[in-house]
């Protein structure tokens, strides 16, 4: 049986743009790299159940978000004076997609047309103080996704915040919760554990993962538990990356960028607790993205820097990973998206 993989990148080097790939499950390989749709540096992909696809952007010095419908062909691109987004995601309820803008420290969100093309319909900026870091000089919205309950939780990096809003069915966001993370932390990607009632922050810039409990309520978080995401006797710059639970909820997964592996936590039954169980390399370097793929018998990682994906299986009874096939060539790979 073969899967069909998406993978976006940056243009800097040797990416053209959108790419797909194929993993033979049965013979545990990846073959048949293609260029899907030429783009410019598209870091980030989403797509919505009808079929369209939705891509980061930079047209002629410009950023936002570009449009595709189900056979790949582009329908319209949203962009504005400025660096372009590092991530998008799609609401299937209220036909929006929500975009995170790092540079410009700002969330956008688009109206999903009848024929898939976009519609910008606010911008939100963040004006809190920010944290003490270097890389901390100003607000850095990484990240813009749906809690379980529907509203918009947002990662701020450079204000060590998650905030929580409320979303209207014309796409108008309203702030209704707060969490502050410790000093230094840089909130960039949260993953939700199966239950609704947990979640797991991935902080870039200290190398860790907290373990949050969320009030439905009210919309708040708030901390149980703080890990690293390194080796005790580790030195070196790291950056922590993408964060993954798996669908049962007994295992979570995070990427390294510096220490260039994955770590794997297992959870307690509730969620609330993390216990480290494995680093495995990535058999390349700063490894932005990864994936579960095949029903999550299969992680697939992405290597920016070496330009070569690498392919675990999973166990999942004791969700260890195990290599299979490193240095497939995939060209400034950023982003890991399954379409099964």
């Amino acid at each position: 049986m073969k899967e069909t993989i998406l993978l976006g990148t940056y243009t800097r080097r040797k990416s053209q743009g959108i790419y797909q790939i194929q993993l033979d499950t049965k013979k545990q390989s990846l073959t048949d790299l293609e260029l899907l749709v030429p783009e410019t540096s598209p870091t980030y992909l989403a797509k919505s159940q009808a079929g369209y696809l939705y891509s980061v952007t930079t047209v002629e010095g410009q950023g936002g978000c570009s449009a595709y419908d189900s056979e790949n062909h582009f329908l319209n691109a949203v962009t504005e004076d400025g660096a372009p987004l590092c991530y998008v995601a799609v609401d299937e309820a209220r036909q929006l997609v929500y975009g995170a803008n790092y540079h410009k420290g700002e969330v956008n969100v688009y109206r999903i047309e009848a024929d898939g093309s976009l519609t910008a319909t606010q911008q939100v900026f963040h004006d809190e103080p920010c944290g003490s870091n270097e890389n901390q000089d100003k607000p850095h919205v990484h990240y813009t996704d749906l809690t379980p309950d529907n509203r918009l939780a947002v990662c701020d990096l450079g204000t060590d915040r998650v905030y929580t809003y409320d979303v209207s069915a014309d796409g108008k966001l309203t702030e209704v919760a707060v969490y502050v993370a410790e000093d230094g932390t840089g909130p960039r990607h949260l993953a939700f554990h199966p239950n609704g009632k947990i979640a797991y922050l991935f902080g870039e810039l200290d190398s860790s993962v907290t373990v949050l409990k969320y009030d439905a309520v009210n919309g708040q978080f708030s901390q149980l538990q703080k890990l690293s995401t390194l080796p005790q006797d580790f030195e070196g710059a790291n950056g922590g990356a993408a964060i993954r639970v798996s669908k049962d909820g007994k295992f979570v997964y995070g990427s390294n960028r510096g220490h260039n592996s994955i770590v794997v936590y297992e959870t307690s039954q509730d969620g609330t607790h993390l216990t480290q169980k494995q680093w495995i390399s990535t058999g390349g370097d700063f490894p932005r993205d990864f994936h579960f793929v095949a029903e999550e018998a299969f992680v697939l990682c992405a290597n920016q820097n070496s330009d070569n994906l690498t392919l675990y299986t999973r166990d999942f009874q004791t969700g260890l990973l195990s290599l299979v096939q490193k240095d497939i060539f995939a060209p400034e790979a950023v982003c890991v998206y399954p379409l099964s």
